[in-house]
């Protein structure tokens, strides 16, 4: 395999060299030799027009997505893997950030937090594939969507065969290519799946042709030549059928995307008309009926804007009715890759995200951004995928036509079939997909057993769909040489071990549900089952009401144990493999919280998992039939074993006593952080804003010299500007002109005056302000000084607009009786620009303020000799004058060993959502940098976000951690953080391993500061 191997990469390498040429010689795109497309480059992911197959195996490639670059901890990668396979997933997709690893232009860093070899270890250990999604575009809610700030500077239009920004990507594209490359399948990694660039759907008119076949050919190239020979994928933005195979510069496997309900929180129980997707599947055949129909990103929830009503809200809308509704809705498609964006968010730490959302990526995603895993939408999913391990018929079952008269007995239902050999699957939702009515029903499915029936069959029982909810109902289904002839219940999972089959079966809260199985022999062991056994078949009809019934079905030495539950007690259930990547011997058991793995050793049986309170465990299959030892986190557990062998107990809670500090009783300290207003501050070493024309494309300039921040080098955090004139003595006012982006603020000063600020609001991406001046001395020099809030650089989503480089800082301005070359400028962002100094932390965390350029922000700053003062802290001191301080302050945690405890630093505020320019609430800015790491910024007047979650490895929970506070009064007068604590936000016993503290950058005093 290995010189196969070698082979492959070769071709790859050989192909990129046949395309230059026919380039030279003058071929058309059409025309250019692709020896790839005549040849496999490898044989371990393979696919027809149903599904993919990895290393022969037909699978339901279900993936959830996680950016790693937004967890940066990277020993609690394996929590999220663990997490996601848990759920029943089998593959994570993931973005990589150019910005992150490119960001001095030339120079590709990927070390520390950015090395991405421990996420592609832990989704190994965890038995989880990987879909790469390198870019050169990602969008992703990321700065710039994912573009390095020095784009700006490319005078080419973004995404398209403009030479200069083709040549931009090549450093970036080389290596991370290679880097993926060594990752793949075929060299013992996990990755098997790599998407080209992303939603390469959307262009203005302006750009022909679209899509350009030159422009994804040529990142196309990029990957093979980087040695990547796993099948390339897409995600079409919507269902176009853009560069799906047949076309100019197709990829392997076209997919798409989907957020049909889009991102509408503030009206979260609304689910709008004509929303449900109900043409995809035709399209799909339409469009690419050579292979499997694939969705690489569905809505598994939603951004939020600044002055958004919170991801509570969005949780509701996109909720678990959202994912029995829509996503069995994509099942009735026959969809078999299906990736839901996000599973898990994580953060916006250190300035990484786009302007138009706030520092947490929680995304209402089944995962918390603090990692919990106490949503409803996370237990469904587990019920839903797990479904899909146990049912290969669906992978290649013919579907049918969508009706409303066909299969129920009533028309306010719409049923889509699926026959897959004799299995029938029947996906059932209202045919008005937004009701909120209950809806009785019988169902009319042919089976093997009784011709045409209409179930169920027990007299004076019917079914009912609640609205917004879903089902699918089976026939003929294989239980491993069993046969479920039917079910309406859903099925959660089953498996056939040695000496008994385990089948778990749920309906949702109140529901009747029936099953046959073609099987006789009867006894109910728990709960009021009515049954029929007759001519070889067991009928069960249930309840579910939240009392567990179990049911003995069969003869002789393998009995079928059926447990029929309802949907929340079906949530407690787990099953859980014991190898990666291999579904053989499943554990089936009861056990509440999270089941992480299970591993059976000759008669010992060691679970791992996390617990919230005292915990009765059943495990209902998979356990050695002589069980000897159980284990829970390593703890033995004492155990019986039933007559039916199913092995109980019960794992302790050991709660814990710990103390968090409290935030007010700490010895802070504190150091003005805009010393640049005073008339003795240096700005000499500060760049002149002498460039007369602009690098950037989009927008020409309306003053003298170029202010725009990336014209320098400048492209995150905090900058600041000071303008220097001659007074006459007659000025009276001054314009000035900002852009930061959504959300973000500005202040001005000549001299230590304060004229004034752009507070800021939700939608106002820049902010014109006129400020009234004070009296001025004739022939005096004057500086005015002025601080712009960069909320991160915008994306670029359609191609032609280059909203990407919209510019930040000052657009214009105009001081009254003066030329506009009559004021010299100079600026700065954080220190070296371009040249970073923070490697560990990246190119985004640090800003331009005055604390940020010195590292004052960075741990052991409390011990340099830079002017900290005593102070209570930015709640009870606060700063006295408009302006931007720095509050620090260190304290020591002690939390126990084995448990899990989300942590988050909580502001109080009285901001009402959705704050617009005048509102009355007091306009402050906060930077929250924890052990050197801004986690965090709250903006007071704009809001939503008062909690932000910093995770364990951030914080050092065993040991002495450094807080520091930047607080920016937009107003005039004192400003005061109206309250800060530290709060605990959960608390599970774990068998999570050991996390790491992340080792960062601390402080040194740093050579060329001002």
């Amino acid at each position: 395999m290995k010189s196969f191997l070698r082979l492959g990469g070769a071709l790859a390498l050989s192909c990129f060299a046949v395309e230059s040429a026919a380039r030279a010689v003058g071929y058309s795109p059409k025309e250019w030799i692709m020896p790839y497309k005549r040849e496999a480059l490898q044989d371990i992911v393979t696919w027809d027009e149903h599904s993919v197959f990895v290393n022969g195996e037909r699978i339901f490639l279900y993936s959830g997505e996680v950016h790693p670059f937004r967890l940066p901890v990277p020993t609690l990668y394996i929590d999220i893997f663990q997490k996601i396979k848990s759920l029943g997933y089998n593959a994570v997709s993931f973005y990589v950030d150019w910005a992150l690893l490119e960001g001095t232009p030339g120079v590709y860093r990927a070390e520390g937090v950015f090395d991405l070899q421990p996420f592609y270890d832990a989704a190994s250990e965890a038995g989880i594939y990987l879909i790469a999604r390198p870019g050169p575009y990602i969008n992703a809610e990321a700065s710039g969507g994912g573009f390095p700030g020095w784009i700006q500077r490319i005078n080419g239009t973004l995404r398209t065969s403009a030479t200069d920004f083709l040549k931009a990507t090549d450093n970036y594209m080389k290596n991370i290519g290679a880097n993926i490359s060594k990752a793949q399948i075929t060299n013992g990694g996990p990755v098997i799946l790599v998407q080209p660039e992303n939603e390469y759907t959307q262009a203005t008119p302006a750009i022909k042709p679209f899509p350009d076949p030159v422009y994804m050919q040529y990142v196309i190239d990029q990957i093979r030549a980087a040695g990547i020979v796993v099948p390339l994928i897409s995600n079409d933005a919507s269902p176009k059928g853009y560069n799906a195979p047949g076309q100019p510069a197709a990829v392997d496997i076209y997919t798409h995307d989907g957020y049909p309900l889009g991102f509408d929180c503030a009206n979260p129980n609304t689910w709008p008309d004509g929303k449900l997707p109900t043409n995809w599947r035709d399209l799909h055949m339409k469009q690419s009926p050579t292979t499997p129909y694939g969705i690489l990103e569905f809505q598994a929830g939603s951004f939020d804007p600044w002055g958004g009503p919170g991801f509570d809200k969005c949780y509701t809308l996109v909720g678990a009715g959202f994912e029995r509704v829509f996503y069995k809705n994509l099942y009735s498609f026959g969809a078999t890759i299906l990736n839901f964006y996000m599973t898990f968010g994580g953060t916006n730490w250190g300035n990484l995200g786009h302007p138009g959302g706030y520092t947490s990526y929680d995304y209402a995603a089944p995962i918390r951004e603090d990692r919990r895993v106490d949503r409803e939408k996370y237990s469904e999913q587990k019920v839903q995928a797990n479904f899909f391990k146990v049912s290969p018929a669906y992978l290649t079952a013919a579907r049918g036509n969508a009706s409303t008269s066909t299969w129920t007995t009533t028309t306010a239902l719409t049923v889509t079939p699926a026959f897959g050999g004799n299995t029938g699957f029947y996906f059932l939702r209202q045919a008005k997909y937004n009701s909120l009515e209950s809806t009785s029903y019988k169902l009319k499915i042919p089976t093997s057993a009784f011709g045409n029936i209409t179930v169920p069959q027990m007299n004076g029982t019917s079914l009912t769909l609640n609205g917004r909810d879903s089902k699918i109902h089976v026939s003929d289904y294989d239980l491993g040489g069993a046969t479920l002839v039917y079910s309406t219940a859903e099925v959660f999972t089953w498996h056939k071990y040695a000496d008994r089959t385990v089948l778990v079966v749920y309906g949702g809260p109140g529901e009747t549900h029936e099953l046959v199985l073609a099987v006789t022999g009867l006894e109910v062991l728990e709960g009021n089952v009515q049954s029929t056994a007759t001519r070889g078949y067991t009928l069960l009809n249930f309840k579910a009401d939240g009392t567990r019934k179990v049911a003995k079905v069969g003869v002789g030495s393998n009995f079928i144990y059926v447990y029929m539950l309802d949907r929340y007690e079906a949530y407690d259930y787990w099953s859980i493999d014991t190898a990666p990547h291999s579904s053989a011997n499943p554990v089936i058991l009861k056990a509440g919280y999270l089941v992480r793995t299970a591993k059976v050793d000759g008669t010992t049986l060691a679970l791992n998992g996390d617990l919230n309170s005292t915990t009765p465990v059943e495990i209902l299959g998979g356990a050695p039939s002589s069980l000897t030892k159980l284990t829970f986190n390593g703890q033995d557990v004492d155990f019986t074993t039933s007559k039916e062998g199913v092995v109980s107990a019960t794992v302790d809670y050991p709660r814990p006593r710990f103390v968090v500090p409290q935030l007010q009783d700490l010895e802070w300290k504190y150091i003005d952080s805009l010393p640049e207003v005073q008339s003795s501050y240096d700005d000499s070493a500060w760049k002149a804003a002498d460039l007369k024309t602009t690098y950037n494309s989009l927008r020409p300039l309306t003053t003298p010299v170029s202010l725009y921040s990336s014209d320098y080098g400048f492209h995150t955090g905090t900058l600041l500007y000071r303008g220097v004139f001659t007074a006459t003595g007659n000025e009276t006012s001054f314009y000035l002109s900002t852009q930061g982006g959504s959300a973000f603020g500005s202040s001005a000063w000549i001299g230590d005056h304060f004229l004034g600020s752009w507070r800021g609001y939700d939608a106002a991406m820049s902010g014109n302000s006129t400020f009234s001046l004070p009296n001025l001395t004739a022939g005096k020099k004057y500086t005015i000084t002025i601080a712009v809030d960069n909320q991160g650089l915008d994306e670029n989503w359609t191609i032609g607009t280059e909203t990407m480089k919209n510019p930040r800082g000052i657009l214009d301005y105009k001081l009254s009786g003066h030329a506009q070359s009559d004021v010299s400028w100079k600026l700065t962002g954080n220190l070296g620009g371009e040249n970073y100094l923070d490697i560990s932390r990246g190119p985004l965390n640090e800003g331009g303020l005055f604390v940020e350029r010195q590292g004052l922000h960075l741990p052991g700053a409390l011990s340099a000799n830079t002017g900290w003062k005593a102070s209570k802290g930015p709640v009870a001191d606060g700063i006295s004058a408009p302006g931007i301080g720095f509050f620090a302050t260190q304290f020591d945690l002690n939390l126990p060993s084995g448990y899990d405890i989300p942590l988050s630093f909580t502001f109080s505020n009285s901001t009402s959502t959705n704050s617009t320019a005048g509102s009355s609430v007091p306009a402050y800015r906060v930077q929250l940098y924890v052990n050197g790491w801004q986690y965090g910024k709250f903006v007071s007047n704009v809001g939503p976000q008062t909690v932000f979650p910093v995770t364990e490895g951030i914080l050092n929970y065993h040991g002495t951690n450094y807080l520091g506070i930047s607080l920016w009064g937009l107003d005039g007068g004192a400003t005061k953080v109206q309250g800060l604590e530290l709060t605990v936000d959960g608390l599970v016993w774990s068998g999570l391993s050991e996390v790491k503290t992340v080792e960062g950058q601390v402080y040194a005093e740093r050579n060329g500061a001002y």
